[in-house]
């Protein structure tokens, strides 16, 4: 199941699969970053933002527009990561797409806001062939979260 933790094998594959050369460290995390970070949206939950809403979970942080967003905020940062602005720009904005593209193929949940802010429609893959995973630290913890 795709979880806060699982989500940083995306960047990780890619920067092992095109190497240091391309990939430096600091790029390596920020684009971890960029994977998780949608997540971050569980904090609505906590502030009284429905599920639903544009920025409740696996709204407007898990579209295309928050990816791109992401990737133009590293190509600003390309010098500090040690890489190029293009490098930047689309390991950053793959990561946090990625996380995006996993979510859609789980099987819970309302879908995913892909293409805010669009549609606040939510979607996902023909296929959910992954678990969800449970939200909230409390129910994570729980042995179901730890399978």
């Amino acid at each position: 199941m795709p979880t806060i933790l699982t989500h940083a094998v995306v960047p990780l594959a890619l920067g092992l699969g095109l190497g240091a050369g391309v990939v430096s460290r600091r790029l390596l995390l920020a684009g971890i970053a960029g994977s998780i970070m949608p997540d971050f949206d569980v904090v609505a939950f906590k502030l009284g933002i429905a599920y639903g809403n544009a920025f409740g979970h696996r709204g407007a942080s898990h579209s295309i527009a928050f990816a791109v967003l992401l990737g133009v905020l590293a190509l600003c940062f390309a010098r500090p990561l040690r890489t190029t602005r293009l490098a930047a720009f689309l390991f950053v904005g793959f990561s946090t797409l990625s996380h995006a593209l996993l979510d859609m193929f789980t099987d819970g949940g309302h879908g995913v806001a892909l293409w805010w802010p669009v549609s606040n429609e939510r979607l996902f893959a023909a296929w959910q062939v992954i678990e969800v995973s449970p939200i909230g630290l409390r129910r994570f913890l729980t042995e179901r979260g730890l399978v």
